[in-house]
């Protein structure tokens, strides 16, 4: 996958938003005002999603692409240099991220983007 087809992926989820809240070459991805993936547009090939902490372990001994998240909590994110992943693993690494997000919303978050 490429940085559009990334971006295209994120934004085709329910209530997926996008902004530059820190500058203009860092995109984020939330949902419910929650960031589920930051890209640094000036890093190509670069992407901060959130991840289970065992399973951040097992993807990082995994894969050399996948590292801690830089300038983010080393246990509960990764930045993966995504150029040389999977397109099937990427998807499945966003759609984690989104829905390890989703699911710490509140009921009260939850039921006002429905």
């Amino acid at each position: 996958m490429n940085i559009e087809e990334i971006r295209e992926y994120c934004l085709s989820m329910p209530f997926v938003t996008e902004d530059f809240p820190f500058d203009e070459h860092t995109l984020v991805l939330r949902v419910g005002n929650k960031i589920f993936a930051l890209i640094p547009l000036e890093k190509v090939g670069q992407i901060n999603l959130k991840c289970d902490p065992e399973r951040a372990i097992i993807l990082r001994e995994e894969y050399s692409e996948i590292v801690p998240g830089y300038h983010m909590s080393k246990t509960n994110w990764n930045t993966i240099h995504f150029e040389s992943i999977p397109n099937a693993l990427m998807q499945e690494l966003i759609q984690h991220s989104y829905d390890l997000i989703f699911k710490s919303l509140t009921r009260k978050v939850r039921e006002s983007l429905v």
